[in-house]
């Protein structure tokens, strides 16, 4: 892990999302080293969660982008529900890849997450951010990481500012199957 890869990723990330919090830092970069927060046991439910959510998500509401890096890794990529919503990716095609990706047989420990995010946050803790809520965030992290747990919630501020509404995909799946359907062939660009 690469200190300079890490600042880089973080300023990018705090000016895309300057009302990101602690929370937010450690939801991307947890899922990019571990990918979705679970597995996924029932594909209907899952589709139906999709369904759902396409179907109460206003358009204007979603994010401008159709995909990004999860984190300064890029091991794994949100696929946003704009892509479905326009027309570029079918809601089925997304969501066999995010089940596949979700049921990754090769998912690391949390103790191996445990320990990186320990790296990310000194990193953090030097570039002096000023994030709100930044101890109390700090301290539910901890409590999450002492109970063998890794999975969080966006914080409320970047839920409200952001409406987050994507899917996870490993990168490899995502190059393959989804990133060509997404990119212009012209440019490489959504």
């Amino acid at each position: 892990m690469m200190a300079q890869d890490i600042e880089m990723w973080l300023t990018g990330f705090m000016k895309q999302y300057p009302k990101a919090r602690l929370l937010d830092i450690y939801k991307s970069c947890f899922q990019d080293h571990m990918g979705a927060e679970h597995l996924v046991g029932d594909r209907t439910m899952a589709w139906s969660y999709l369904e759902q959510e396409l179907q109460t998500v206003e358009h204007e509401d979603l994010m401008t982008w159709y995909y990004e890096p999860c984190g300064f890794n890029g091991n794994y990529v949100r696929v946003s529900l704009l892509a479905v919503k326009d027309g570029k990716i079918e809601a089925e095609r997304l969501l066999d890849a995010f089940v596949r990706s979700a049921n990754d047989a090769d998912r690391p420990t949390v103790e191996s997450w445990a320990s990186q995010w320990q790296e990310i946050l000194s990193i953090i803790e030097k570039a002096n951010l000023a994030l709100p809520y930044y101890q109390q965030d700090k301290e539910f992290i901890a409590q999450v990481l002492a109970q063998g747990q890794y999975a969080i919630s966006h914080s409320p501020d970047y839920r409200e500012a952001y409406s987050p509404h994507y899917r996870i995909i490993k990168r490899d799946i995502f190059e393959q199957e989804i990133k060509p359907l997404l990119c212009c062939a012209c440019c490489g660009s959504h």
